[in-house]
């Protein structure tokens, strides 16, 4: 028997397990970029509008770092796939994370790929099927981004190049997960440190792009987002730096193979540190605690960023719309504040979008503690079902109201330096993040109800967010009806800040999201573990 008998079964499974999310998650990239460049249309349809918001990109140097420059201020598509191109790419490339540990590590950690050895199955089965998957998905992905650009008016050759610097970043960062597989032993760290790999490799590329011309711009070609961005969709079709990220691929992959045909099944080659000989935590929140802390500091950082970034662009904003149709709606906005009154609650609002996601995460941490049988003996000592439960559910909600504290308070602080004005614009943007947490407690509610109703549905807090991330984008794309658009609750979130940001819709969502939380842990104390 080879050391890859059974891959493709396995492939089958993989494919057949990702179906759902997978589409999901293809459907959201595709209708993005889509919807990025159909916008992009209205707003600078002359030449001379995207010069001019060209200039307005590459002068800024915090919208350099965080999207890029725009290598062709003539060129529709580079201008309207600005945020799409390193940004998207970091999107994928946490895609690709997520599916590969989950077919490896993941499955390698709660027992199911010892059992699967057990039978007519290689040693590098797994590890090769869990690639050839995600690779499959890259390039689908990249096909399909490039036929939606085509079919909104852009031309072929570039929307190839765009695909292409999608689904060579995905592969790349496929590679860096399969390797960091090798290296730990549980699915978190595998998950987290191909994640920091990616956080430095954007981070690389951001210091590389807002270098002077004599700076460190090079720093941009160690980084495999970089090299996403350097194909240069729309302003240039540089169809060769490709190979830089599927070399880099081949020589990650390559390294994985190798370690994994030299560990033992279970291990990792970072050992585990052992605890304490005495455990110190006397209570379940203390746990919940000890559990997401790490996690919580990271996406911390992380909302301290956007919200410093997000802060320091609002006042430009108003700057890199010169058409006729884009100063109208500057001017119905109630002018130059009012756009950017609006630019800030819109990203608030997607703010709070990310913020659900850390709450769902650890309500599906409880249902990975159930399967894995670590909740059982917990709940064989003196605590409770409903007191274990809460324990993460206060993580969750407090977790999510500390994101977006830290969100409005950095925005606050960023935008307050440029209107000289700090302390008000802290307090008016905190209180605008704080505006929009109903409709987020609401989505983690609806996570907690499934997994206490219908714990089978363990994805069901992703879907129904990937759901309502859909409406807001399709929505108006396709014109639904308001009734549809309403479904979502992030719809009812009041914009601030704004002048007119209506508040009656609060308080039934945070009703809402409170019969969902009774409702998940009274199903919970009514149904069996495991």
């Amino acid at each position: 028997m080879t050391a890859y008998v059974g891959t493709w079964p396995l492939l089958r499974l993989a494919l057949r397990r990702d179906r759902v999310v997978l589409s999901a998650w293809l459907a959201v990239l595709v209708i993005s970029v889509t919807s990025s460049a159909a916008a992009t249309v209205g707003l600078y349809p002359t030449e001379s509008s995207r010069v001019a918001a060209a200039r307005g990109i590459n002068s800024s140097t915090s919208l350099v770092a965080l999207y890029g420059k725009v290598y062709d201020p003539t060129s529709l598509g580079a201008v309207s796939l600005i945020k799409m191109i390193a940004f998207g790419s970091a999107m994928v490339g946490l895609l690709a994370i997520v599916l590969v540990v989950r077919h490896t590590r993941a499955e390698e950690e709660n027992g199911r790929l010892e059992l699967i050895g057990a039978t007519v199955v290689g040693r590098q089965a797994a590890l090769a099927a869990a690639l050839l998957g995600v690779g499959l998905a890259m390039v689908a992905l990249g096909l399909l981004s490039a036929l939606a650009l085509t079919a909104t008016g852009l031309p072929l050759s570039g929307s190839l190049v765009f695909g292409t610097a999608w689904a060579g970043n995905g592969i790349a960062f496929a590679a860096v997960a399969a390797l960091a597989a090798q290296l730990t032993t549980s699915a978190r760290a595998a998950t987290g440190l191909a994640s920091a790999v990616l956080g430095g490799s954007y981070l690389l590329r951001a210091v590389g792009d807002a270098s002077p011309r004599d700076g460190a711009r090079w720093l941009s070609w160690l980084s495999p987002v970089g090299w996403a961005q350097q194909l240069r969709p729309f302003a240039g079709n540089r169809w060769a730096v490709v190979l830089l990220s599927l070399g880099f691929a081949v020589a990650a992959t390559t390294a994985a193979f190798a370690l994994a045909a030299r560990r033992d099944l279970g291990a990792g080659l970072l050992a585990d540190r052992p605890g304490p000989a005495d455990g110190s935590l006397g209570t379940p929140l203390a746990l919940a605690w000890r559990l997401h802390r790490w996690s919580l500091l990271g996406w911390t950082v992380g909302f301290v960023v956007l919200g410093a970034v997000v802060g320091s662009l609002a006042t430009s904003v108003s700057g890199l719309l010169d058409s006729e149709q884009a100063q109208e709606f500057i001017r119905r906005l109630g002018g130059q504040q009012g756009l950017v009154d609006a630019f800030l609650a819109t990203e608030l609002g997607f703010g709070a979008v990310i913020a659900s996601a850390f709450g769902i995460q650890v309500v599906n941490r409880l249902r990975a503690e159930e399967t894995s049988l670590h909740a059982e003996p917990l709940l064989g000592t003196a605590t409770s079902r409903t007191r274990w439960v809460s324990s993460h559910l206060v993580v969750a909600l407090g977790g999510t109201a500390w994101l977006m504290v830290a969100v409005g308070v950095a925005a606050g602080v960023a935008h307050g330096i440029t209107a000289d004005d700090v302390g008000g614009e802290v307090v008016r943007l905190l209180g605008a993040g704080l505006a929009q947490l109903p409709a987020a407690w609401l989505v983690v509610g609806l996570a907690l109800a499934a997994f206490g109703l219908a714990p089978r549905l363990g994805g069901f807090g992703w879907a129904v967010l990937v759901g309502f991330l859909l409406l807001g984008e399709l929505g108006p794309v396709l014109r639904l009806d308001q009734w549809v658009m309403d479904l979502s609750p992030y719809a009812h979130s009041p914009r601030l800040p704004g002048a007119h940001a209506e508040l009656t819709a609060l308080p039934v969502l945070g009703a809402l999201a409170l019969v969902l939380l009774v409702a998940g842990l009274v199903g919970f104390r009514r149904r069996d573990v495991g």
